[in-house]
């Protein structure tokens, strides 16, 4: 029997290029820098076990530049969609950007920034995770020392360069129900990432949006729509159109 669903199943895959209007830069550039750091030298497990205080360094930085910066109109506009579509983010961002903006159901890929984890948990389950800024861990940096109940190092809740990605499933099973795909800031050409829109139902109508042109290199059999556009504005086209479909 087939699901009856009182919302159209809207499923967005939002990457960087989202947060970078709020004025947060998430990724790395072509220099090989990130926000100053190699990102080397303190986003890979090598990183980890050779000089944990710059990493910490790092993402304590990347948590005080997260305070300074709030959701833009691409974040607002998709929290808005809600009252339409039933909306599952899938997001490579590590910023709470989305929850900020009233996002419901967000699945973050690659960890998030203002968690964290032993350093011996995998990052599976949350059972063991802690939030920086809570009673139990109020931070905001976090240091060599402090630990959980067990003694054990707590690390950034962040997928690091050579590290498996424990979501995609998650994500693979949220693409697979999508009654609609939409690409938001992302080029999708990091995999395992760039794969999820292969796990779309067939029939299923993805729109990407991006300001790049060569954006869609690579899948322009697989995208059915093309918006050159900042997330903000594309975003804002996309839904109109919908609203004007519905009228």
């Amino acid at each position: 029997m087939q699901e009856q669903r009182a919302k159209p199943i809207l499923v967005v895959l939002s990457g960087a290029g989202i947060s970078r209007e709020s004025g947060l830069n998430t990724f790395r550039d072509s220099d090989g820098l990130w926000e100053g750091y190699n990102v080397m030298d303190v986003a890979t497990p090598e990183a980890w076990a050779s000089q944990p205080e710059l990493v910490l360094e790092f993402y304590n930085k990347r948590r005080a530049q997260l305070d300074t910066v709030a959701p833009n109109a691409a974040h607002r506009a998709l929290a808005a969609l809600e009252n339409d579509f039933d909306v599952r983010i899938v997001t490579q961002n590590v910023d709470d950007l989305h929850e900020r903006a009233g996002s419901s159901q967000v699945l973050h890929l690659h960890g998030q920034l203002r968690w964290v984890r032993p350093e011996d948990d995998p990052g599976v389950t949350s059972d063991q995770w802690l939030r920086v800024g809570s009673a139990a861990l109020p931070g905001p940096d976090i240091v060599l020392g402090d630990v959980d109940e067990r003694g054990v190092q707590l690390r950034p809740h962040v997928v690091w360069f050579g590290e498996a990605v424990p979501m995609m499933e998650e994500a693979q099973a949220a693409v697979s129900l999508a009654d609609a795909l939409l690409v938001v800031g992302t080029s999708m050409q990091v995999y395992p990432a760039a794969g999820l829109v292969h796990f779309a139902p067939a029939g299923c109508p993805i729109t990407m949006v991006n300001p790049d042109a060569d954006a869609i290199q690579g899948f322009e059999t697989v995208v059915t729509e093309f918006i050159q556009a900042p997330a903000s504005q594309g975003v804002h086209e996309w839904a109109e159109r919908q609203q004007r479909g519905r009228s």
